[in-house]
C-alpha cells in the first residue's frame, strides 16, 4: 500500500505563457508523504509559443511521467482522463467609453426584440381587449394594463436571470449559466477530442 498513488486529474486548470506545468497543479494526489511530495514535482510540461492558447494532458502521460521516477508505484485513476490547460495572455482593458457603447448596443437590440415579440401576439390588442371585458370601455392605450405589465415584465427578467446587477438573488444558478456551463462542457469535449485525433495523426505519419 506503501507504493499506491491515487491520481484525480482536474478537469481545467489555467496557467500563464512560459509557465512549468507540474502533477501537483493538474491532479490531486493521494499517497505517502515522501512519495506525493515526489510525485507533485514532477514537470509534466512546459508552455511555448506553439500551445497557443490550449494544451490537453492525458491521463497516460501523467503514468508515464511517474514511472520514470524507477519505482514500482501501483497508481490509481480516478474521474477525468484528460485535463485541458488553458493559456491566458494578458487581458485587455477597456475603457469606460467602450464599455457604455456595447451596453447601449445590448440595450438597444434587447428592446427592440421585446417590441418585435409584442407586435407578432399583438400584445396592445390583448391589453385592449382585455380591458373592455373588465371595465367595458373601449381605449386605445389601457394604462392600466401597460404599466403594471411592463413592471412585472422587468422584474420576470431579474427572476429569470437571477441576478440584480452583480448581486445573485440566491444560489440556483440562472439559465444563462446553465447554457454557459453546458457550452464550456461540449467545448471542452471538442478539444479534446481534437486533441486526439490530432495526436493519433501525428503517430500515424511517424
Amino acid at each position: 500500500m506503501e507504493n499506491t498513488i491515487y491520481l484525480r486529474l482536474r478537469h481545467r486548470i489555467q496557467v500563464r505563457p512560459n509557465q512549468v506545468v507540474k502533477i501537483g497543479d493538474i491532479a490531486q494526489v493521494v499517497a505517502t508523504n515522501e512519495v506525493r511530495e515526489a510525485v507533485m514535482d514532477i514537470v509534466v510540461h512546459r508552455i511555448n509559443l506553439s500551445d497557443k492558447n490550449i494544451v490537453v494532458i492525458d491521463i497516460m502521460r501523467v503514468i508515464k511521467e511517474i514511472q520514470s521516477l524507477g519505482n514500482d508505484f501501483e497508481i490509481q485513476t480516478i474521474g477525468p482522463t484528460q485535463t485541458l490547460v488553458e493559456i491566458v495572455f494578458k487581458k485587455r482593458t477597456f475603457t469606460p467609453m467602450y464599455l457604455v457603447i456595447i451596453w447601449f448596443l445590448l440595450f438597444i437590440g434587447a428592446a427592440l426584440a421585446i417590441m418585435n415579440f409584442h407586435e407578432d401576439v399583438s400584445m396592445q390588442q390583448v391589453h385592449q381587449r382585455i380591458y373592455t371585458i373588465i371595465t367595458g370601455e373601449e381605449i386605445k392605450k389601457p394604462l392600466l394594463l401597460q404599466i403594471p405589465y411592463s413592471i412585472g415584465l422587468g422584474l420576470g427578467m431579474v427572476l429569470f436571470f437571477n441576478h440584480l446587477f452583480r448581486k445573485r438573488l440566491n444560489e440556483e444558478p440562472s439559465p444563462l449559466e446553465v447554457e454557459m456551463f453546458n457550452y464550456q462542457q461540449d467545448l471542452d469535449l471538442y478539444m479534446i477530442m481534437n486533441e486526439n485525433k490530432e495526436s493519433m495523426k501525428k503517430i500515424d505519419d511517424n
